[in-house]
């Protein structure tokens, strides 16, 4: 067999769509599906007491505004908290303390936990992917 034909013939590892869209539903959830039981308990636990502190900090979510980028990265970074974020929006959850500092350190909490999910998400894409054991 010839070097071109060696080339045509590898296959690309396909993209591992799973553990990606866990990890995002379900902080760890895509450790947990990977078998990762250790680190997908510990980023659960971690991810979700950053939320539940924002929470109880009554901080607010971000809404996406068109002009304004701080607002939409804001809520991009609320949304990647997954079924936390749907959770507590959907539950009715508002904030209604704003003026507070606390309210502004719990709005950063949120926002913490959403960008940690998304580093969660990315390290189970590496695992998925064999360059990280």
């Amino acid at each position: 067999m010839s070097r071109k034909a060696e080339v045509l013939t590898e296959a690309k590892p396909a993209l591992p769509v799973g553990p990606l869209v866990a990890g995002w539903l379900l902080p760890g959830g895509g450790h947990f599906l990977l078998g990762r039981w250790g680190r997908g308990g510990l980023l659960l636990g971690s991810i979700g007491l950053l939320f539940v502190f924002g929470l109880a900090n009554a901080g607010s979510f971000f809404e996406p505004a068109r002009g304004n980028p701080v607002d939409t990265l804001g809520f991009l970074g609320n949304l990647c908290a997954g079924l936390f974020y749907f959770g507590a929006k959907f539950s009715g959850y508002t904030s209604t303390i704003t003026a507070a500092p606390h309210a502004d350190y719990g709005s950063k909490f949120l926002i913490v936990a959403g960008l940690l999910n998304v580093l969660a998400i990315l390290d189970a894409y590496d695992i998925a992917m064999g360059k990280k054991s």
